[in-house]
C-alpha cells in the first residue's frame, strides 16, 4: 500500500517542529534538565538551612562571654574579614560539628550588623 502523497512534508514538519520547540523550551521556556534541578534544589536547601540556622548563631553570640570584644573586633575587620571573626569566635559552628559554616558567618553577619 502506497503511502499518501502529503506524508512525506508532515513527517519532516513534526520533526522540526519537535525541534524547534525543544530548543525554545530549553532556550527561552525554563526548561531545565534532571541534573540542573537537582543542582538548583540542592542550592536552595542549603540557603534555606543557612537561613534557619541564623538565630542559632545569634543566639549563641549572645550567649558569648566575649561578645563585647568580639563585635568590636567585628566592626574594625574589614568586610572581607568579618566571615574570618565570626568563625573564629565559634559562633557558626553547630554542635555536633567540628568546624565552622562560612555561609552561616556570611548570614549571621548580615543580621548582627543590621544589613538585611
Amino acid at each position: 500500500m502506497p503511502l499518501p502523497e502529503w506524508t512525506k512534508p508532515t513527517l519532516v514538519g513534526f520533526g522540526f517542529g519537535a525541534i524547534a520547540a525543544t530548543i525554545v523550551g530549553f532556550t527561552w521556556g525554563g526548561w531545565v534538565t534532571g541534573s540542573k534541578a537537582e543542582v538548583l534544589a540542592s542550592d536552595r536547601a542549603r540557603a534555606e538551612v543557612v537561613q534557619a540556622l541564623v538565630p542559632v548563631c545569634i543566639a549563641r553570640s549572645i550567649a558569648d562571654p566575649n561578645a563585647a570584644s568580639t563585635l568590636a573586633a567585628l566592626e574594625k575587620a574589614s568586610s572581607y574579614q568579618r566571615n574570618d571573626v565570626i568563625m573564629d569566635a565559634g559562633w557558626a559552628t553547630m554542635p555536633g560539628q567540628e568546624n565552622p559554616s562560612r555561609p552561616l558567618a556570611l548570614a549571621c553577619i548580615d543580621k548582627i550588623m543590621g544589613t538585611s
